[in-house]
């Protein structure tokens, strides 16, 4: 549909507003073909002595010069603004996509703080995590069978202390460990085993000297 202003002004004002519009430009617009009249005839004269053929140069020629001024002043400009509206969208895409991202990052955090503060010993309060494993132990393989208890304790980042026990179990049943592992997951105390390594027995096959290291977690306030 083809612009015009009088388009969206009432009927009954089109008349009045497009005639003030003539004659307020119509002085200029007299002035200006005033003044090119004289080289207009020029141009025109000069063009009606041209031969056919430097007539249809001319016309190439206008041609060329009208798809160059309508590439540089429509269709460059045209490019640089879609090119520049792609670039802000493609902007605004990553911008979601991170914020997307970040999203997930915290939803997987936040579960695993919830895990974690499930498995975390209340605070000012001791796990007794040596007492607890030595009599675990001893009920699924036997006193004998531990070859060393070792526990120690340190604070972490965040407030928490962490209580480590380090096991050795000598010549034990491939049936020994299942239930050891089972026995140790089952425990009123949260634990986390952090390290496990299975090692076949020197002179036994058919039992295996096993190295685990216990870990809780706990508040210190």
């Amino acid at each position: 549909m083809q612009f015009d202003i009088r388009y969206f002004l009432p009927r009954e004002r089109v008349a009045t507003v497009w005639s003030r519009l003539r004659s307020t430009c119509a002085p200029y617009t007299a002035r200006a073909r005033k003044a090119l009249a004289p080289y207009w005839q020029q141009a025109a004269h000069w063009y009606e002595k041209r031969e056919p053929r430097e007539k249809v140069l001319l016309h190439v020629l206008g041609g060329i010069v009208t798809l160059l001024f309508i590439y540089n002043a429509v269709y460059l400009p045209a490019r640089g603004w879609r090119d520049n509206l792609a670039e802000r969208v493609a902007a605004q895409q990553r911008q979601v996509i991170h914020l997307r991202g970040m999203m997930r990052s915290y939803e997987r955090l936040r579960v695993e703080l919830a895990s974690t503060q499930k498995r975390t010993v209340p605070g000012d309060r001791d796990p007794a995590l040596f007492s607890v494993l030595e009599m675990t132990l001893t009920n699924s393989v036997g006193r004998a069978k531990i070859g060393s208890i070792t526990p120690s304790e340190h604070q972490v980042p965040g407030g928490f202390e962490q209580y480590i026990v380090d096991v050795k179990l000598n010549e034990i049943a491939l049936p020994q460990i299942v239930d050891t592992l089972y026995s140790l997951q089952t425990l009123n105390v949260p634990i986390t085993i952090s390290n496990l390594q299975i090692h076949q027995h020197a002179q036994d096959s058919h039992t295996f000297d096993v190295n685990l290291t216990c870990m809780a977690l706990g508040k210190t306030g």
